[in-house]
């Protein structure tokens, strides 16, 4: 009894001392945030028009509505700094990466890279003002007319069909093109959301459209228990020495750059895909690629990624070189048809 009354006392000064570290913490941090905003009201940003916004009242018009860490400490802020400081009109300003790529995020020696959304982005709208400027290309849509979809597989209860590159899988932002606003257009008289799955706009190939909710429902269940089996083909930049492997990493979303993907060891979620190389020539290596998950840009950073193949694919502007499109197609995709049960397998070859 009297072990248990000591440490009862113990315990009862134990939480105190936690209580009081508890509250150190939180002043700790409300200091740090208070300190932290008075530094960035001292950053006094310049324009070509010499208008001046601390990094307070650029923030302030975004959504999280204070800067993030490191705003305003990247090169294309400081040296516009010190042009319009100096006088001078800045004519052009690319940015590159030099030297080895963080372990999150995907950086590749060399390669020119756009300007953040959550940091630089912000900043360099109001420090641009006053100068001619080209239109981002980052937001530049290819043009209309793609014309009627490829149907590559139909029957009364759904559709496979071909997405082009540069098509979007659903609508978004503006009146855009869609393999849903096409397949609407064929059969308005279809019910349920249509698109079962998506495909990233730069990306061709396969994809199920299904006539009405119950088979849409159907094969979306197949989709949540990894039943389906889909294969797609990329041309990488770059040889890579081994013939097949499995690649695993966890990923989520840049909180600051959407929609790029980070790899994150606490809060990524997990990502497998096997591949096998089927040909090397010319300095890149065609590859078939065999997701078992399906994550945003899963395939795009597994290929990019130091810890996946460390060799991005060609035409990829988010993680390595803008080309003529993205080579990636969905080339096959396997799933039990839900009126009869029977297994169907559609392919589409790529056209690179």
């Amino acid at each position: 009894r009297s072990w248990k009354e000591k440490i009862a006392a113990l315990q009862v000064e134990v939480n105190n001392r936690e209580e009081l570290i508890q509250e150190l913490k939180v002043e700790r941090k409300s200091r740090s945030a208070a300190l932290q905003q008075q530094l960035f009201g001292q950053f006094r940003m310049l324009n070509y028009r010499k208008e001046v916004k601390t990094l307070c009242d650029i923030f302030s018009q975004t959504v999280h509505k204070t800067p993030p860490a490191g705003a305003g400490e990247c090169a294309a802020p400081k040296l516009l700094q010190q042009a319009y400081l100096h006088g001078w009109k800045p004519i052009a300003m690319a940015e590159f990466w030099w030297g080895n790529s963080p372990k999150a995020e995907i950086r590749h020696h060399g390669y020119y890279y756009p300007a953040c959304k959550g940091k630089c982005e912000p900043i360099l709208q109001h420090m641009l003002q006053g100068l001619e400027v080209e239109e981002n290309p980052m937001l530049q849509l290819p043009e209309q007319g793609y014309g009627k979809l490829k149907i590559v597989y139909e029957d009364e209860w759904l559709l496979v069909v071909n997405k082009p590159s540069g098509m979007l899988s659903v609508p978004g932002k503006g009146e855009k093109e869609s393999v849903y606003s096409l397949a609407r257009q064929l059969y308005p008289e279809a019910d349920g959301p249509m698109i079962v799955h998506r495909l990233d706009m730069a990306t061709s190939g396969l994809l199920i459209v299904a006539k009405n909710k119950k088979v849409h429902q159907h094969l979306q269940a197949q989709f949540k228990n990894h039943t389906i089996r889909k294969m797609y083909i990329a041309l990488l930049d770059g040889i890579i020495p081994q013939d097949e492997g499995t690649i695993e990493l966890p990923i989520c979303p840049d909180p600051l750059d959407r929609p790029r993907q980070v790899v994150d060891m606490e809060y990524g979620k997990p990502t497998i895909t096997h591949y096998q190389v089927l040909e090397r020539r010319d300095k890149c290596t065609r590859i078939a690629f065999h997701p078992h998950t399906g994550r945003t840009h899963q395939l795009r950073v597994h290929a990019a990624h130091p810890s996946g193949l460390h060799c991005p694919i060609i035409g990829d502007e988010l993680y390595g070189r803008k080309d003529k499109r993205l080579y990636l197609h969905a080339e096959s995709i396997e799933f039990t048809h839900p009126a009869d049960g029977r297994i169907i397998r559609i392919t589409e070859k790529a056209d690179f």
